[in-house]
């Protein structure tokens, strides 16, 4: 029976699409599925929900087993085929919260903070840690399963794994399968959805749409090129920042607009606080989405849950295809997070880089892309040197190198000046407590 573990299966949601992808799949609807996670409510509350699914849609053939807290993590691995990391550590309060307050006092300004920037940085450093305690475990008693990391910040951690651990593993954001046709949509042109061929290629959450041509292989861009412009000059809308990357550096990146405005310093700036409204940037926006999400989860528990007769339809989510590739040996073909092997010419091979990837029965074979154009290449080192910085911090427990990583975000260095960015960091070690206390 094939084993699949799910790391973090407190995000309810998120362990719904991917687990009921998995009960959807033939292939993989007979499997043992571990729920692992250290929060008992929300545990139980996903495996009400998964047992619903595993009822209605599958027959009840996956048998669904819970595992909560450290002392029974190594249960919830043994022998595992497949494990989804989906953890995040420290919750929206405190560590959330302490994100955006503290660097708010410094007047540094953020949206996402997940990824990049002070507050990325500073939830790769209490994340690191965890993973690197999962890697010890999956190594004795998984050491051939294959690791899907779904955690944010996404580089880091995959990078951190890919490099520092033995464990096979690939990093997936749902961003690259939605890229083209996000984009498409928003400007009209639906008509070209289908049959077109695209080639993406980057970092996690800026990965270059470099190709886009419709079905008879006509390059889309010129008129893409056309319409976005047209439409960041006459009407305010949610994806100005990207619209505006396709006009200054010729090409559309994968993850939002309200992510990549604090991925540089071009647009979040104290100088010209008209550009958030110009540029519709919405500070706060995690925190938002995390207060909304806290204040509704019964209403959407309950909706879910349907009295019960909650079901389920396949998602677009990777990793259930992923699976099925590795167990069937019928090639898939995803972007994902691995490492630089060669992939991209102009990244350095510390790097962790999305590329596309087919699988199959060996797993995760990334595909050469070759050079990125200059501007591109340019765009993803600023964030790079960030990620390559924070995981020497985590790995080396020197807390040079977190001031090293804050003091080179492209977002941080263009509002803050070095002392000040030594403070911001020191205070937010400090309010972090025992999440940071290798550097205490």
């Amino acid at each position: 029976m094939i084993k699949i573990t799910f790391l973090g299966a407190g995000s309810t949601v998120f362990a719904r699409n991917v687990l009921g992808d998995c009960m959807c799949t033939p292939s993989l609807c007979e499997s043992e599925i571990a729920l692992y996670d250290i929060d008992a409510k929300r545990l139980e509350e996903s495996k009400i929900i998964l047992d619903a699914i595993n009822k209605n849609v599958n027959q009840g053939r996956a048998v669904i087993k819970t595992y909560l807290d450290v002392p029974n993590r190594k249960d919830a691995l043994r022998n595992a085929d497949f494990v989804v990391n989906a953890i995040q550590v420290g919750g929206y309060d405190p560590c959330t919260i302490t994100d955006f307050e503290i660097p708010k006092k410094f007047g540094l300004k953020q949206t996402i903070a997940d990824t990049l920037g002070i507050g990325g940085i500073m939830r790769a450093l209490r994340t690191i840690p965890v993973m690197a305690d999962f890697a010890r475990d999956m190594e004795e008693v998984c050491p051939d399963t294959l690791f899907l990391n779904y955690t944010n910040p996404m580089a880091m951690l995959t990078g951190y794994m890919q490099r520092y651990t033995k464990i096979r593993t690939v990093g997936l954001c749902h961003s690259v399968q939605v890229c083209s046709e996000h984009l498409l949509k928003a400007l009209d042109m639906e008509d070209k959805l289908e049959g077109r061929k695209e080639l993406i290629a980057g970092i996690n959450h800026m990965g270059w749409l470099l190709e886009l041509k419709d079905k008879d292989g006509n390059d889309l861009y010129p008129e893409i090129k056309r319409r976005a412009a047209k439409k960041n000059a006459e009407e305010k809308h949610n994806d100005m920042v990207r619209y505006e990357y396709i006009r200054n550096f010729g090409y559309y990146c994968t993850e939002s607009s309200e992510h990549n405005a604090e991925y540089n310093p071009l647009f979040i700036k104290s100088r010209y606080p008209e550009m958030i409204e110009q540029y519709n940037i919405p500070l706060d926006e995690y925190p938002r989405r995390c207060v909304n999400q806290i204040a509704g989860w019964e209403e959407e528990k309950s909706r879910i849950l349907d009295n019960g007769e909650i079901t389920h339809d396949r998602s677009k989510e990777y990793a259930s295809y992923i699976m099925e590739a590795v167990v069937t040996g019928i090639p898939y073909k995803i972007g994902g997070n691995v490492l630089n092997t060669g992939l991209i010419d102009n990244l350095p091979a510390d790097a962790c880089v999305e590329v596309p990837c087919m699988i199959d029965k060996n797993g995760v074979n990334p595909c050469h892309v070759g050079r990125l154009p200059v501007q591109c290449a340019a765009m993803n080192m600023t964030n790079i040197n960030v990620q390559l910085l924070t995981i020497e911090a985590a790995v080396t427990k020197d807390r040079d190198y977190i001031y090293r990583a804050a003091m080179l975000d492209p977002h941080t260095a263009a509002e803050l000046n070095m002392e000040d960015i030594r403070n911001m960091c020191d205070e937010l070690i400090a309010a972090h407590g025992d999440y940071m206390k290798d550097f205490q």
